[in-house]
């Protein structure tokens, strides 16, 4: 009866975002006060439907309803709860209920909180987010039925994909999905703002909280997958230039371009034209990405043939949403340019060197994900565009985006005295080349990018902490008055610093794991010892246990240094029955200096199990910890930016606010 009444609740959703996509619209073209309002409670019963369908979908799992097709073929009656409950988006279907549902969330979020948003822009961003609730609610009841029966039912299921079975990533998509579909709201109210003609400060202000919310939970995302990779799957890396990585990756650089454009509409009134095609670009790289992952592009060029029924319908959709976005914009974006003036040194210049370099990475990513896509499309042949081809292309230009973050902050908006920034800098200039001659002195070996990207880092994290000394005056001033300067400054400003300094730690993370790890692949048996990074590790051998619904092969790795003891690992190999397949669960000696990182890869021959012999991986992975460090203070960061109360309060009311629309500005 639950899975029946998660179908009705779609159904009454879908009609309920076909109301709200027509009458809010047009009561907002006709000054009808009533008829914009009504978006409001749509938004809320939306979100209300969806839930009630998730609720009875989650409820299915939980209790191994194996009439449900999709509980079949993702959960297992012996499965932990924990995975069960996760198994709700582990599936194509259960996860795009997960996306139509964070869809209405953030609508109902602009409904219920942005009361200081104008009837008729709050109108018309509520209709747009139900255009495109309404284009994914019929492809879920059409395409991806959440809810199919199956009879038969089976004795049991067919459990979810091991590599799933882990809480990383549990709640990885959960974050993933609120972060590249809250996009969807910010491209919501850029063409609201399109359709009215109308770009100013204050719909800058309207924006920035919903952008960095998104932007904060789709960067806790991609850390978790990151770090879920690194000790899930054995391999050692943290990121592997996936297609999957990309998709989720290209949304993250564009929205971030997209924080600090927004900035510059909000103080200066300029980059309205860009900020909004940011917006539409944003979302528009989330849609993708959800197109190339759920047409079976990333398998086969071929997987339309397979299913071309869901593949043709988002493609679409993605047709619709982008083509349609980037035509009004095309109408109606050379109304809007004009804005404040600024010299070729200021912090508009700045921020427009971070923008065009994010989205000139932005377009390097793309290429790199879709050119082997078109070649297996237009010739048959299958091309692999993999790390040395990312590394080789966007590395470089993230380093001097790095510089131009350590002097953005000390330019004064629309003219900028380069010289005198120098000269507050130049001791940190100083000191970042003496940390890249002090790293060479330690490490002597390594290669030359590495070197500056140490320099670079080390540049952005000490002009980062400068120019917030400089604000609350350390030093200069009694230490109370320091205090209290520290306490007036606006959060965002701290939150920038936070942000800014976690960039440069995680980069001290990229930098140490990648330019000078350590790895031995070896066959080992009882006795062994292999030495790496100073470490003695000895293989014990290896014992059968039981899992809830596994059976492991569980290594014992003793390690030490000197002679003297440091810890034991347990690194093991798991097998399935249900599922039919193997993954492997790594064992991690983490400290700040590094990671001792051991993985048992596979027997070394078919009669391991007589002669205890197998294949192992050991790794050192120096700093890597600090790049999930840098992370959390990212996150922390755009949270101390996001409760600054300039984005709660936001701006005051404009004088109409259910008037006819007016002309475009300019």
């Amino acid at each position: 009866m639950f899975p029946e009444i998660g179908q009705f609740a779609l159904a009454l959703a879908l009609g309920t975002a076909l109301v709200q996509s027509v009458l809010p619209m047009l009561g907002a073209s006709r000054g009808n006060v009533l008829w914009m309002r009504c978006a409001r409670s749509s938004s809320i019963a939306q979100l209300v439907f969806i839930g009630i369908a998730f609720a009875a979908l989650m409820q299915a799992f939980v209790v191994s309803d194996f009439t449900v097709a999709n509980v079949v073929e993702n959960s297992h009656s012996l499965k932990p709860m924990l995975y069960k409950i996760a198994g709700t988006w582990g599936s194509h279907e259960g996860s795009l209920l997960l996306w139509v549902l964070i869809l209405a969330a953030f609508g109902a979020g602009v409904a219920l909180f942005g009361s200081n948003i104008p009837d008729a822009l709050k109108a018309r961003t509520l209709s747009v987010q139900a255009w495109i609730s309404t284009g994914f609610l019929s492809f879920l009841l059409l395409t991806s039925n959440p809810f199919e029966r199956v009879f038969p039912p089976p004795l049991d299921g067919n459990d979810l994909n091991p590599l799933l079975q882990d809480v990383g990533l549990a709640m990885h998509p959960p974050l993933l999905y609120f972060g590249y579909v809250g996009f969807s709201i910010v491209f919501s109210f850029a063409v609201a703002a399109l359709i009215e003609g109308r770009i100013d400060a204050a719909w800058a202000r309207w924006v920035r909280p919903w952008t960095l919310a998104a932007w904060m939970s789709l960067t806790a995302g991609i850390a978790l997958g990151s770090w879920w990779a690194y000790y899930e799957l054995g391999w050692g890396g943290w990121w592997f230039w996936d297609p999957v990585e990309n998709v989720s990756f290209m949304p993250w650089l564009l929205g971030t371009a997209l924080l600090h454009s927004a900035i510059v509409t909000e103080k200066r009134d300029a980059f309205k034209s860009w900020t909004i095609l940011l917006a539409i670009l944003t979302f528009s790289l989330s849609l993708l990405g959800t197109f190339i992952v759920r047409s079976g592009l990333l398998t086969s060029v071929h997987a339309f043939a397979v299913d071309p029924e869901r593949g043709l319908y988002i493609l679409g959709l993605l047709g619709i949403s982008i083509g349609g976005s980037l035509t009004l914009y095309a109408w109606r974006a050379p109304a809007m340019e004009g804005g404040g003036l600024f010299a070729p040194v200021s912090r508009e210049a700045g921020l427009l060197i971070n923008n065009l370099l994010l989205a000139t990475a932005t377009g390097t990513v793309l290429f790199g994900t879709l050119y082997p896509l078109f070649m297996e499309a237009l010739t048959g042949d299958k091309v692999s565009v993999g790390p040395p081809f990312f590394n080789a292309t966007f590395i470089p230009m993230m380093l001097p985006l790095v510089v131009v973050m350590g002097i953005g902050p000390f330019l004064s908006w629309k003219r900028a005295d380069l010289k005198g920034v120098f000269q507050r800098l130049r001791f940190i200039a100083l000191l970042a080349g003496l940390a890249a001659l002090a790293t060479w002195y330690v490490a002597r070996g390594g290669p030359a990018l590495a070197y500056l990207s140490v320099a670079i880092t080390v540049w952005l994290l000490f002009a980062t902490l400068r120019e917030w000394a400089v604000r609350i005056r350390l030093f200069d001033v009694p230490l109370a008055e320091t205090i209290r300067r520290a306490r007036n400054l606006p959060r965002a400003a701290h939150g920038m610093t936070l942000a800014h300094a976690g960039l440069a730690v995680a980069m001290f993370g990229f930098i140490g794991s990648s330019a000078w790890k350590s790895e031995e692949i070896v066959f080992v048996q009882p006795g062994s010892v292999i030495e790496i990074a100073g470490f003695d590790v000895r293989f014990d051998g290896v014992e059968r246990v039981r899992g809830p619904n596994y059976i492991a092969d569980r290594g014992t790795l003793a390690v030490s240094r000197e002679g003297e003891f440091v810890t034991t690992l347990y690194p093991e190999r798991r097998s399935y029955p249900v599922a039919q397949s193997t993954t492997t669960e790594s064992a991690i000696r983490s400290t700040l200096a590094g990671d001792l990182y051991a993985s048992l890869a596979e027997p070394a021959s078919e009669t391991a199990a007589d002669t205890g012999a197998w294949t192992l991986r050991i790794l050192y992975e120096p700093l890597v910890n600090l790049i999930w460090i840098g992370s959390t203070m990212l996150i922390l960061g755009g949270g101390m930016s996001l409760s600054d109360r300039r984005l709660r309060v936001g701006v005051p009311r404009r004088a109409s606010r259910s008037g006819p629309v007016a002309t475009p500005a300019e």
